[in-house]
């Protein structure tokens, strides 16, 4: 009988009604109304407590938020962070760029000085790149990349967009190897171009000097004079700039005066130079000489 009386009760009890409820809560607004009209301190108060007793619990919904917000500002700077890290590696990537553009503008500019300078020579030119320097203080040389194939010889005149550099010393099938005017033993005649004396250039072994060991001790020579090549050997092109007098020593009772000069080539400056053909070609290899692969020069490109 126990069994069959817990079986019949209903498994949700109903409560009350719906019209009792809306009822009791219209009794309760009305309530709370008039006691406001009476005594506003009343629900002022009340509301105090409510809100005090329920301030725990809306620190507790507001904890979820926090936490959002907080997690979405620690996102926010690490992406702010790799967004400037990555704009720092793109502003390094364009001022690469940049350096790579000027050197890029300067190397045209000195090829378009040289092309310049080949169209007021009246000889055939050729232009050759620098490969490599020599790194023995004592010799002043340099390496081409162009050769016998080129149609390169022995004794060529190499000069640049200022002045005479040298000439070519040794030749291989692809590349040569040429001796600047500032070697210490390089000589190349020149002529004063203010009075047409005819001497001899030599290199001062320092790299920035040339000097002028023969002058005959009563020559007309001035600081500030212009030395340009002579065409007497028929290796160098006529009348083209060598250097510039910056010292004269006259020693009493001597025969000849000591010179020096700066050299108009920018022999430390530029990749390019012009290789110059002269009326009197030499062989590519002097008597009895074979041409052999260059040797290994060590150095970079000036």
């Amino acid at each position: 009988m126990a069994r069959s009386h817990r079986a019949a009760r209903p498994l949700f009890p109903r409560g009350p009604g719906l019209g009792f409820r809306t009822a009791l809560l219209l009794m309760l607004s009305f309530g709370l109304w008039f006691a406001d009209q009476r005594d506003p301190r009343l629900l002022v108060q009340a509301r105090s407590g409510i809100q005090w007793v329920l301030q725990p619990v809306q620190w507790l919904a507001a904890v979820p938020q926090g936490v959002s917000s907080a997690t979405e500002g620690v996102r926010s700077h690490q992406s702010l962070l790799a967004e400037n890290r990555q704009l720092r590696e793109e502003q390094l990537k364009q001022q690469a760029r940049l350096l790579k553009f000027a050197a890029l503008e300067a190397e045209n500019r000195r090829i378009r000085q040289l092309l310049a300078s080949s169209s007021a020579l009246e000889e055939r030119v050729l232009i050759a790149e620098i490969v490599a320097t020599s790194q023995d203080p004592y010799r002043h040389q340099i390496t081409l990349n162009k050769g016998e194939k080129d149609g390169v010889y022995i004794g060529q005149a190499l000069v640049d967009a200022y002045g005479v550099m040298g000439q070519v010393i040794r030749v291989y099938p692809s590349a040569a190897t040429a001796m600047l005017i500032t070697d210490p033993g390089h000589g190349i005649p020149v002529e004063i171009n203010r009075t047409g004396l005819q001497t001899i250039a030599r290199g001062g072994g320092d790299g920035r000097v040339l000097s002028l060991p023969f002058l005959p001790g009563n020559a007309d020579v001035k600081v500030g004079d212009l030395l340009v090549s002579s065409a007497l050997g028929g290796r160098f092109p006529g009348g083209y700039p060598v250097g510039e007098v910056f010292d004269v020593r006259r020693t009493t009772g001597e025969h000849f005066m000591q010179a020096s000069a700066y050299p108009a080539a920018r022999l430390d400056q530029g990749r390019q130079a012009l290789l110059v053909w002269s009326d009197h070609s030499l062989p590519t290899t002097e008597p009895g000489e074979e041409a052999s692969p260059p040797p290994a020069v060590s150095g970079a490109k000036p």
